[in-house]
């Protein structure tokens, strides 16, 4: 098992809240992305590699029908996606056009990307969710990309929902959003991580024992004695 194989494995069982309350004790608060929710309900945590797009506000002189088969277009980029990534694509929140549609999401899932994290909105969305994308979006919109949005980069710096993201960070997205790990700390959030649900969970037992929450949380030391001793 490689390095991120056995790091996102512990990641599908940590939480987005939780990453959060990781990483504002090491001075990071913006990185859940505004905007961004499930497209289906229930949709599995998913991890994986940011592979960033970026789109600016369309113009009638390059926002065409031909710009889709051009050599810097989505389909393009598609091709260039690594198994396992997440696509997290900056429209600026334009939600006004779908960015990405059922034919370009089912090469994705064909090409064995795990995900789609965007600010803007999508279109087909009946068939996004049958091909079995996991997908973050703003919401959903029939007019095509061209109406709203041009395709300009990939694998370069982006903010999506006000948060920085570059290239090779790593997203968590479950149903409270999505959430971006810069890839210096993904381990430590795992440790960390890993931890705090463990705490939780004790928390959340002893709640439903009748303990009140103020004997509980945050954690005197006498809690947190007695939370080790229930480790032991």
């Amino acid at each position: 098992m490689n390095d991120d194989a056995a790091l996102f494995e512990a990641l599908r069982r940590i939480s987005t809240a939780t990453v959060t309350t990781v990483l504002m004790g090491k001075g990071l608060g913006n990185v859940w992305m505004r905007g961004p929710k499930p497209l289906r309900a229930s949709t599995p945590r998913t991890v994986g590699r940011a592979f960033t797009l970026r789109f600016i506000p369309a113009r009638e002189d390059v926002a065409t029908p031909a710009s889709w088969a051009s050599p810097k277009s989505t389909r393009m980029a598609i091709e260039a996606m690594p198994k396992g990534c997440i696509a997290v694509a900056d429209t600026g929140g334009q939600t006004g056009a779908g960015a990405f549609g059922g034919i370009v999401c089912n090469r994705m899932v064909a090409r064995g990307v795990a995900g789609l994290v965007t600010d803007g909105a999508v279109r087909d969305a009946a068939d996004i969710a049958e091909s079995g994308l996991a997908t973050w979006c703003n919401g959903a919109a029939a007019p095509a990309s061209i109406w709203g949005v041009t395709f300009v980069g990939w694998q370069e710096p982006i903010g999506c929902g006000g948060v920085a993201v570059f290239p090779d960070d790593v997203i968590v997205a479950d149903d409270d959003g999505a959430v971006v790990i810069p890839k210096v700390h993904v381990a430590d959030v795992v440790k960390e991580g890993v931890e705090q649900e463990r705490f939780e969970s004790w928390v959340i037992g002893e709640l439903k024992k009748g303990v009140k929450l103020t004997d509980l949380y945050p954690p005197t030391p006498e809690t947190k004695a007695r939370y080790e001793a229930s480790k032991k």
